[in-house]
């Protein structure tokens, strides 16, 4: 339990933890609390705003209705909690007419929840699916960073500097001006992608 002054506060971790709501939720209420009479900070707790326990807890019962339906997750909480990116979750909903992505369970302005459960069970189903192509072709840097969810420019370090378990190419072709191509097998990023999920 946090407190300031000898009374009840809450953190943002503290609301995330005791309601489950996401912290982009919770900062997406508290920059609109002009216009939805969201509490002001009690005051910080270390560098961390911190709001009055009763206050928050009035004003959120207040919502009545508006309140997230339990059992709902942000794209966030789903992030978080299947240490899957951010950048792979907005890809798959935006392929949601080839892979059967969930559609949303809630709106709370521009914040979307998905039912948890049907989503674990979607995305499951999804890596479970055996890949199309051949697990021994031959894809490069920028194929890799497609498979692992990521964008392009953010595995172009990678051969310099590589994370731990990164693998080695399996061929490597020069090209003009002193540049080369990598070009690594699907099985091998597949493998590490697991790696890191772990």
């Amino acid at each position: 339990m946090t407190t300031l002054d000898g009374r009840r506060v809450y953190t943002r971790a503290d609301l995330m933890a005791e309601h489950g709501i996401g912290r982009s939720t919770l900062e997406k209420w508290y920059r609109e609390r002009a216009s939805n009479g969201h509490p002001e900070p009690a005051g910080t707790v270390g560098s961390q705003l911190v709001w009055d326990a009763g206050a928050w807890d009035a004003w959120y019962a207040a919502r009545g209705s508006r309140a997230v339906p339990p059992g709902l997750v942000t794209r966030d909480e789903l992030a978080a909690r299947h240490g899957v990116s951010r950048h792979r979750l907005k890809q798959l909903w935006a392929d949601r007419a080839a892979n059967g992505h969930p559609g949303v369970a809630h709106r709370e302005g521009k914040a979307l929840y998905w039912d948890e459960d049907a989503w674990t069970a979607w995305y499951r189903a999804l890596e479970e699916r055996p890949p199309e192509e051949g697990p021994d072709d031959l894809v490069t840097l920028a194929d890799a960073a497609r498979i692992l969810g990521l964008a392009q420019t953010s595995v172009t370090v990678y051969p310099r500097r590589p994370p731990a378990g990164w693998p080695e190419p399996a061929r490597v072709e020069p090209l003009g001006g002193g540049r080369v191509r990598r070009l690594y097998r699907r099985r091998d990023i597949l493998a590490y992608a697991a790696r890191a999920r772990a």
